[in-house]
């Protein structure tokens, strides 16, 4: 009698293709003795196979709950099939007749422990080959053109493998099987050291001459996976400051990339859950605290506590950290306010009067994508900058969604594009100030539309008619248009993240918003659903005194807000910021705030922050970087927000009525008092953090009275300040609130475009 023969087919979709999952498959189906096949798709990957019925059932719990490290399954789908006869298990050709594509991209990983110990040993074929890979490391997103992902669709297109290799790629047993960047010394990707005119420099070793060039104090611009970046020796400050001379670049901190956490444990305090960051596939930058003393030289990260540290992630970057480097800075590799350079050529012209030499390969590079920035605060992992190792990993929505293009905002921008269930956010593209910029912008909605075969119906933008982002939504024909408010954008972000439908408290903290009103917003307390919001408070509208200037010289600031406290008797006060303006330049903004000449209102968070910095002396004169002045705002508090005292507090009242302004010149005037009484920096700002801590639980919990809302949102880039952070949310959840944060999603404009997707689905009819 012949046993019974169930057969099954199942298409699964999610991050399947190019991570080894279809030999995964052949060696369960092999576990399970069944027969069939598996074939890349472009949905994903379709299974079919065919045995006695317990083992396919086996067979199918299995490959659910188990899988390759990398891959991620997000839908399977089960169809009873006839059994077709199969003999044995194949892995077949890829199908690219899909009518359309529903499968996704991995994030580029740091290479893996076994390509590491390949690389180290003398007897390996591989040994110190600076582009070692497999299934389970290596770049992916960075060098895929199309789906399927097969090495015709890959910038490994030009480099034919050699016969060993191509054994290995079709061999089911090997951890390259279809591994499409596989390659070797004899047939893959090769570096050399080039001269700043981009002449070949002759040498045996190419790795080697540019440690040397960097132990001799030179800056080396070195191609990555996702762009170049700009190298120099951390413990040697001629080399530091020569760097940031030539790239413009006063203060803002640069990263660092250590050989391993020993060497990080010599500079920086490293927590397990920072080192569990630092040694993840993703291998993003970790913001950790500074070690005193130490060897790194100052000017990496002045006047900052913290250090941006990462491990190598290449093989190029490990065999060139193994030179004796205690830690390398690895800054992005591009000139002022453009986006980092990815081909060899605009390597020379753009970055010439910045680098003495080139570390370069000729693997080329399809998409840009910055190093990752996270810190690990208040119990879970922060994404402040989310690009190489995260995207474009989708995001699960609550509910599906129409294709939506969201364009994101002006600064840090992203864009968002939706499908089904799944939300895929852009790596980073940044700030939308000059051409390349926006280049950049258009061409990474292009290619993620091509990727996951994405055809919008609506593209949603900001409300500000003047963002680069707008403008080029409305520029889109045969769409429906959406404009959705900056904040509601960032709150339903965070609800997004969160998987939050019902109505809450949204608390939006930033530097700039455009406003239903016109104004510039940012000191945000929004009644929301992901639909439609109320502004239920607000900070107090006060003037910027030559609007965009005012945000680059916080003095400026202070200014619009003394004249507030104190009326034209601001230019006397013996205050630093006030002092270090010329007198006929204070008769001058003086004059632009009485009689409103450009000098707009704004309801921003981030500028009171500015404005605090700038009266207590902690920062008086311009700024180089968005949140200069709040960040060394912050870092005067100190680490640990503690027990808050509300008797300490800065007197604030509070709103009238549900709709009204959040008067606090009374806190301008005690800020003030308490410089002139000689009080620290560190206490002042201690005292202004408590004073917002309270101000705004008080305003939560009038709103949960009346509206019975239990339920809050923090949001916005002033929520990046991990002492506001930990002791808003501290009191509110003491305060019997359920608290909802950022994680994945970047609390900044990062995470906009996400909000604007959400939002315009949830009004969708």
């Amino acid at each position: 009698m012949s046993p019974v023969v169930s057969a099954r087919r199942l298409d699964i979709n999610g991050i399947v293709q190019g991570v080894g999952f279809r030999p995964y498959i052949y060696q369960l189906a092999a576990a399970h003795d069944l027969k069939g096949s598996v074939v890349n798709t472009g949905f994903g990957v379709r299974v079919h196979v065919e045995g006695r019925p317990e083992k396919v059932a086996g067979f199918c719990r299995a490959m659910a709950t188990h899988g390759p490290p990398m891959a991620r399954i997000t839908e399977i789908t089960e169809h009873q099939s006839p059994p077709a006869g199969f003999s044995d298990f194949t892995i077949g050709q890829t199908d690219r007749g899909t009518p359309s594509v529903n499968t996704f991209v991995c994030p580029d990983t740091a290479v893996c422990a076994d390509c590491l110990r390949e690389m180290h040993d003398p007897r390996d074929r591989r040994y110190r080959y600076p582009f070692i890979n497999c299934t389970n490391c290596g770049p992916r997103y960075t060098i895929v053109y199309d789906l399927p992902y097969d090495r015709p669709y890959t910038t490994m297109k030009h480099f034919e493998m050699c016969d060993q290799c191509r054994a290995e790629y079709h061999d089911p047993s090997s951890r390259r099987f279809h591994a499409q960047p596989n390659a070797c010394p004899v047939c893959g990707p090769r570096a050399v050291v080039c001269d700043s005119t981009g002449e070949k420099i002759p040498c045996a070793d190419p790795i080697a001459h540019a440690a040397d060039r960097l132990k001799a104090g030179a800056i080396v611009a070195i191609k990555g996976l996702g762009g170049f970046h700009l190298a120099a020796d951390a413990a040697n400050c001629d080399a530091v400051v020569r760097l940031r001379r030539k790239k413009g670049r006063a203060e803002k901190p640069f990263a660092v990339m250590a050989p391993g956490l020993e060497q990080i444990r010599t500079f920086a305090r490293i927590r397990p859950e920072e080192e569990d960051l630092l040694t993840s596939c993703r291998r993003p930058i970790v913001l950790v605290e500074k070690k005193a003393p130490n060897l790194i030289c100052n000017a990496v990260a002045p006047n900052n506590p913290c250090f941006g540290v990462m491990l190598p992630y290449t093989p190029l970057h490990h065999l060139l950290l193994e030179h004796g480097f205690c830690a390398l800075v690895m800054t992005s590799g591009n000139a002022a306010k453009e986006p980092i350079v990815l081909d060899n050529e605009r390597a020379f012209s753009n970055l010439c009067r910045i680098a003495d030499f080139f570390l370069i390969h000729d693997r080329d590079i399809c998409v840009r994508a910055d190093d990752s920035i996270v810190r690990h605060l208040a119990g879970t992992q922060r994404v402040i900058r989310r690009s190489r190792g995260y995207a474009p990993a989708p995001l699960a929505l609550d509910s599906r969604c129409p294709q939506i293009l969201a364009c994101g905002a002006e600064l840090k921008n992203t864009v968002c594009l939706t499908k089904d269930e799944n939300a895929f956010l852009s790596q980073h593209i940044g700030d939308l100030e000059n051409p390349e910029a926006f280049d950049f912008f258009q061409s990474t909605i292009d290619h993620l539309r091509g990727l996951f075969d994405i055809t919008p119906e609506v593209v949603v933008h900001d409300m500000h008619p003047d963002y680069m982002s707008t403008r080029y939504a409305l520029a889109q024909s045969a769409v429906k248009h959406v404009a959705v408010q900056h904040h509601h954008a960032h709150v339903v972000s965070c609800m997004a993240e969160n998987r939050i439908s019902d109505t809450i408290i949204g608390l939006a903290f930033d530097g700039t918003g455009y406003g239903t009103d016109g104004r510039i917003w940012g000191g945000e307390v929004l009644v929301a659903d992901a639909a439609a919001f109320v502004r239920a408070a607000h900070l107090q509208y006060v003037p910027m005194p030559g609007g965009s200037a005012a945000v680059a010289d916080p003095r400026r600031m202070a200014a619009g807000w003394l004249h507030q406290a104190f009326g034209n008797q601001w230019v006397d006060l013996d205050l630093e910021c006030v002092r270090s303006r010329d007198p006929e330049e204070l008769a001058v903004i003086s004059r632009m705030i009485e009689k409103q000449i450009n000098s707009p209102l704004t309801s921003s968070m981030g500028r009171l922050f500015d404005t605090v910095a700038a009266i207590a002396g902690i920062h008086s004169g311009p700024v180089e970087f968005e949140g200069q002045a709040a960040i060394k705002l912050e870092a005067a508090a100190g680490a640990n927000p503690g027990l808050l005292d509300q008797k300490a507090c800065y007197p604030y009242d509070l709103p009238a009525d549900t709709h009204g302004a959040i008067e606090i010149r009374s806190l301008i005037r005690a800020v003030v008092d308490d410089v002139q009484a000689g009080r620290s920096a560190a206490e002042i700002s201690r005292r202004f953090h408590s004073t917002l801590v309270y101000l705004f639980s008080q305003i939560c919990d009038q709103i949960r009275v009346r509206q019975g809302i239990s339920r809050v949102v923090l949001t916005g880039g002033v929520f990046q300040n991990a002492y506001l952070l930990s002791a808003m949310a501290g009191r509110l959840t003491a305060m019997d609130f359920s608290v909802y944060t950022h994680g994945l999603v970047p609390a900044n404009d990062g995470g906009i475009s996400l909000g604007q997707a959400v939002a315009a689905a949830a009004g969708m009819p």
